[in-house]
């Protein structure tokens, strides 16, 4: 039997998201997704704007496990955080919870500049495309190295406003991805891609087939900030996972990744 999972989702709790919880297990349920997970943005001393709050914790794992309660035998739902790789900023009680299933680890920034946010698209001008790249490949691949996070989320975030470089993408990625594997990581689908300038899933097909060869294990998420981009375009990207070979779907329960049939 096939399994329809979503890890990447989040919450008003982050301050730049909208939707009660339920409302979004709700909308999870109704499209048959199996396995959801809430990965909110982990609060760090830094960028707080666009995260949730130290003080939210404790009420986010609570309404999680109430939601789980409330939901048992409809839908698997699991505790997770998207937490930014910014070794300065990180937080041990994030990062060492027992309770935790996983945690998806992201690059966002280089340095302190915010390159997918549109307030600040503007430095694309003052810098070397392929050095852009290879900069945020490189925190990829440390990210991958540090051996704490289950999941890459988004893994080539950087073509976002579709600034693409000239280097072969290929020889960018290639030693991110052998960290990756040796790290045990899986690979998020993220369908949050569609919804901006670049108009395609996270990661393009040419890195897809490259961690297909490496035999790394993938994930699917919406990246939802609302309840209506709940399995948007899931159906594109799932599409694109078999074509290229995968015939299985990773989740995690206290970051012991299990595998299903996709």
């Amino acid at each position: 039997m096939s399994i329809k999972v979503d890890l990447h989702n989040h919450t008003y709790l982050c301050n730049h998201a909208n939707g009660t919880m339920q409302e979004y297990i709700q909308k999870a349920i109704k499209h048959k997704i199996d396995i959801f997970g809430f990965s909110e943005h982990a609060p760090m001393k830094f960028d707080k704007k666009y995260r949730m709050r130290f003080e939210d914790l404790d009420y986010y794992k609570k309404e999680i496990y109430k939601l789980q309660q409330l939901n048992k035998g409809l839908i698997d739902i699991k505790y997770g955080f998207e937490v930014d790789y910014l070794p300065k900023y990180h937080e041990e009680l994030i990062l060492k919870d027992k309770d935790v299933d996983y945690l998806i680890g992201s690059v966002h920034f280089l340095d302190t500049w915010g390159f997918d946010n549109p307030e600040f698209i503007a430095e694309y001008k003052n810098r070397d495309i392929d050095k852009i790249w290879e900069e945020y490949f490189e925190a990829i691949k440390n990210m991958a190295k540090s051996r704490l996070f289950n999941i890459v989320g988004h893994i080539d975030l950087i073509k976002v406003f579709k600034f693409m470089p000239k280097k072969d993408i290929r020889l960018i990625v290639k030693d991110a991805i052998k960290e990756i594997k040796k790290s045990g990581m899986a690979v998020e689908i993220n369908f949050a891609g569609y919804r901006k300038p670049i108009q395609e899933q996270y990661p393009s097909r040419n890195i897809l087939e490259l961690c297909y060869e490496s035999n790394i294990p993938i994930t699917f998420g919406s990246d939802a900030h609302q309840v209506d981009q709940i399995d948007q375009n899931q159906h594109m990207a799932y599409m694109l996972a078999k074509e290229i070979g995968y015939e299985k779907v990773a989740s995690f329960s206290k970051k012991e990744i299990e595998l299903f049939k996709i």
